[in-house]
């Protein structure tokens, strides 16, 4: 069997990594239709014949079964415990009953975003979608330098892969119909993108990204709406789920959310239970520094500071 990549237990200060571990671990990960239909992704007893080096990170689990995993794996070292909203659009109704249901005020500051990045661009939006194999080989191609100037793969680790098994992955998953990608151009380079795998009706929020020497022109925003509305406009899926993590981005384009949260069950060696435990005292620490700096009224200049 192929080793999987390695799961880091970070710690992290905003979205910044400081430090990190690596762990060879099976992941659990809880669907939308898990969440709204009640269910778990596999049962604990496939689970624990499995082949796993480290342990299991569960992802986007509710809060009630934390109880139901810890028990399966009472040996284990329980941690790295994330909680947070996972947001999701319900697409029921069309785009404009969607566009309805943000605030006016709201909707005229999407507006405005729109009308400054079609001013800069003279005058048009120049959004470009892709669907099937030979659109997507395209897609990646273009998406490929524009992804590496991202933050989110400078910073987080978290940009569209771009090594050849992941893109033979996708073109595999293009020819089977299974994703939509999207890319924002201004002046004929490509300035944002969005990549969106298809499960079922659902729409996965996998990757999206932006060149920063643009973000005054919030591309990114941009993007997410005008593809949006096109995807809308096939008629075919159901929902557009954030899946896990929480985030401004999501919270502002998401219709509905469900209390979730991810954590790591390890396997119980001195090494582990050392690395949970340090990161436990340092997620501790720091929201104690972040509580102190809000009662001293300078917390928003010390993130500003450190480039949250």
């Amino acid at each position: 069997m192929e080793r999987s990549d390695p799961v880091p237990i970070a710690f992290t200060i905003g979205s910044r990594s400081l430090l990190r571990f690596d762990r060879y671990l099976t992941d659990i990960a809880y669907s939308l239709d898990h969440l709204t239909q009640g269910q778990r992704p596999r049962p604990a007893a496939e689970i624990t014949s499995a082949q796993t080096e480290d342990g299991l990170r569960i992802l986007s689990a509710p809060p009630s079964d934390i109880a139901y995993w810890r028990a399966q794996f009472p040996r284990h070292r329980f941690g790295a415990v994330q909680y947070y909203q996972r947001h999701f659009i319900a697409m029921e109704g069309g785009f404009d009953a969607y566009l309805a249901r943000f605030s006016g005020k709201t909707r005229s500051t999407l507006r405005r975003k729109r009308r400054r990045f079609e001013k800069a661009d003279g005058g048009r939006l120049d959004l470009r979608a892709y669907r099937g194999e030979a659109a997507m080989s395209h897609f990646l191609d273009l998406a490929g330098p524009l992804v590496r100037r991202t933050y989110q793969a400078r910073l987080l680790d978290a940009a569209l892969p771009d090594d050849a098994r992941s893109r033979r992955a996708i073109l595999d998953a293009a020819t089977r119909d299974e994703v939509r990608a999207f890319l924002l151009f201004l002046k004929g380079e490509p300035v944002a993108y969005l990549y969106l795998p298809v499960d079922g009706t659902t729409l996965i929020y996998a990757y999206l990204g932006y060149d920063p020497a643009h973000a005054g022109l919030s591309p990114g925003t941009v993007l997410q709406m005008a593809a949006l509305e096109s995807l809308f406009a096939e008629e075919r899926f159901t929902h557009f789920d954030f899946t896990e993590g929480d985030g401004p981005h999501k919270k502002l384009f998401g219709t509905d959310s469900l209390s979730c949260c991810t954590f790591v069950l390890l396997e119980p060696q001195w090494r582990n239970a050392f690395v949970l435990s340090a990161q436990t005292l340092f997620d501790r620490s720091i929201a104690q520094a972040k509580a102190m700096l809000a009662r001293l009224g300078v917390d928003k200049k010390v993130r500003r500071a450190i480039g949250r």
